[in-house]
């Protein structure tokens, strides 16, 4: 389970308990079925098919599998850093969101205007997204690569109590 990309502030104001409940339940396990988690909350199975759909549908809750890159023969994850030309991270954020190696896009206060997870299968494959994607975006005036040595945490899973 991962949520939506999208800030959606208003709407973390609108949950209660039993949809934090739910939340937290499908964080665990995405694939738990609806009659299982209205037995272990002891809400009717309609009750959460419901409340786990208006999630859905409000861009809350997103279920999907996720994989470890690292696992699967994505040989290169790294977090790149931009500097952005003045009034252009929104635009770069926009334009970085829609490549398929990123995963994470957000943009930042500090050193960089932008911070980008990319996966990549090989430095081949890194290379061509850094110089003919990532650098040639409009509104990209530098980018510093960090690459993921090892990773000890790839989680999805955040409180919600």
């Amino acid at each position: 389970m991962r949520p939506q990309q999208r800030n959606r502030g208003a709407a973390v104001n609108e949950l209660d308990d039993i949809d934090r409940q739910l939340i937290a339940i499908l964080q665990k396990d995405g694939r738990r079925s609806f009659k299982d988690i209205a037995d272990e909350t002891g809400h009717p199975a309609s009750s959460v098919r419901y409340r786990v759909q208006r999630l859905e549908d409000s861009g809350i809750l997103q279920i999907v599998g996720i994989a470890n890159p690292l696992s699967i023969g994505f040989d290169h994850l790294a977090m790149v850093g931009i500097h952005c030309e003045p009034g252009y991270a929104r635009s770069v954020c926009e334009a970085l969101s829609a490549l398929p190696e990123t995963s994470y896009v957000v943009l930042t206060s500090g050193g960089f205007d932008v911070m980008v997870e990319v996966i990549c299968r090989d430095m081949e494959h890194y290379k061509e997204l850094l110089l003919e994607r990532l650098q040639t975006t409009e509104g990209v005036r530098r980018t510093e690569t960090f690459f993921v040595l090892e990773a000890h945490k790839l989680a999805y899973g955040w409180g919600v109590g």
